[in-house]
């Protein structure tokens, strides 16, 4: 007997519904990405490991999807680690190639290998997929789409705050009330100066980027089990109170680095000047990936009153500046600023908010049903002239009952039913239904393309 079908955890099936909404989502963020003069590339689903690796830190890299070597991969594998166990260096024996985990590591490899082909600064958007080994719940799945946008080859602070301004507009188009978060990881970089752990950034970052998670006592264990004292780890989360650039700038006196970054965000704000009233400074904002290195943004729904109370979701956006992705492929000096759209949880958010448009699911704006078969030919003709003038309609593949070719309408939401037999064919003319109102009238079939167009 044969097993029953399934999927990789983690993964979905789309069914046409789901897909519309999908499209409806990518191509509202695809027309905003166009308006601000971004162009499209698209990069390989796999890319080399050596690509991959060590960009994400620690805990991304355990999250890389691993391709086996083609064919008998065994037999260039670590004869040694596999006997000892050692899973990490039998993977480098035996997987060169890794899915791709976001769009900014392969896009600067990209930048890389075409800058001869590019102008600087490149603008550029991509919407594809990406993998991630993660552990599958609400929200977070392990294949899903990202939706970015990226400038490289400027360092000027215009664009971050155009990438504010993009996120805004997406997200009032979608109809989604949210909080674009802002801070910089030269401000966290500070916190590590003020608390005399410099040497432990990184540690520190990765344990402050859990505190909607864990709490302060758990990112206070978090740093102490990555050797960060209880003193240190105070003066850190006493710092994270502060939740304005003004008071920060004087916490932060004679702090070098601390302080520049407190230029950058409020160099940003000016340019802003207040147009963007979802835009919030978070200290505590970490975002977990290395390779970030000045100003970095998560957006996330608004549960106030005046947003949507009550509502949980994980960030539905993410991004920030990278000055040295680039460099590590070879390619010194090009500074990048980017952010990425988490299409997934946008679609669960809009879904459970019903935040769709009613006509979102509209696919044909007519369904003709034939009551015979000479008037079922009729009709395909009929249907072949529409389609010719670009109104996308369909034909039921038989003459059947009416009731069954009403209720397949019914079933595809169609707006309109253009109903044929032996009359209305010698007429020249449908009987057209409106599905919504009911209402039921006879029109010429050669006026049918005007009639849809001006629908």
């Amino acid at each position: 007997m044969s097993s029953k079908p399934s999927i990789p955890k983690g993964t979905r099936d789309f069914l046409p519904s789901q897909v519309i909404k999908r499209k409806f989502i990518f191509n509202t963020i695809e027309i905003v990405f166009k308006t601000y003069g971004y162009l499209p590339i698209e990069t390989p689903t796999m890319e080399n490991l050596s690509t991959l690796t060590g960009k994400y830190g620690e805990e991304g890299d355990r999250l890389l999807f691993k391709v086996l070597n083609n064919g008998d991969f065994l037999a260039g594998a670590d004869k040694t680690a596999l006997e000892n166990l050692d899973s990490n260096k039998v993977i480098s024996s035996i997987s060169k190639r890794g899915l791709r985990y976001d769009l900014t590591v392969p896009f600067a490899r990209f930048v890389v290998m075409n800058q001869n082909e590019i102008n600087l600064p490149f603008k550029r958007y991509q919407i594809q997929q990406v993998w991630r080994a993660d552990r599958p719940q609400r929200g977070r799945y392990q294949e899903f789409y990202q939706c970015d946008v990226d400038v490289v080859g400027s360092e000027s602070l215009m664009y971050e705050a155009e990438l504010v301004n993009i996120y805004a507009e997406v997200f009032r188009k979608l109809g989604i009330k949210v909080r674009i978060l802002i801070n910089n990881r030269k401000i966290l970089f500070g916190l590590a100066e003020a608390a005399g752990i410099t040497d432990k950034f990184m540690e520190m970052t990765i344990a402050i980027d859990k505190l909607d998670k864990i709490g302060k006592d758990g990112v206070i264990k978090e740093m102490a089990d990555r050797g960060i004292s209880e003193d240190q780890a105070t003066k850190v989360l006493s710092l994270l109170n502060i939740d304005n650039v003004i008071d920060l700038k004087s916490a932060f006196l004679g702090l070098e680095e601390g302080t520049k970054g407190i230029e950058e965000i409020q160099n940003v704000l000016d340019y802003l000047d207040g147009s963007v009233p979802e835009l919030t400074f978070d200290i505590s904002l970490a975002r977990g990936l290395n390779y970030y290195t000045g100003c970095i943004f998560e957006v996330k729904v608004d549960t106030s009153s005046s947003g949507h109370p009550g509502f949980s979701m994980g960030s539905i956006g993410g991004g920030g500046r990278y000055d040295n992705l680039t460099g590590v492929f070879g390619l010194n000096g090009v500074s990048g600023v980017g952010v990425s759209f988490g299409a997934e949880r946008i679609y669960d958010v809009m879904e459970e908010l019903n935040l769709f448009p009613e006509d979102v699911q509209k696919d044909i704006e007519v369904l003709f049903v034939a009551l015979d078969e000479e008037s079922h030919r009729y009709a395909f003709k009929q249907v072949a002239i529409l389609r010719q003038a670009g109104i996308p309609c369909d034909l039921y593949p038989e003459p059947t009952k009416m009731k069954k070719q009403m209720s397949y309408a019914n079933a595809r939401k169609v707006p309109f039913v253009a109903i044929i037999g032996e009359t209305e064919r010698e007429a020249n003319k449908v009987s057209l239904k409106n599905m919504v109102t009911g209402e039921q009238s006879d029109v010429e079939v050669s006026s049918l393309p005007s009639y849809f167009v001006k629908k």
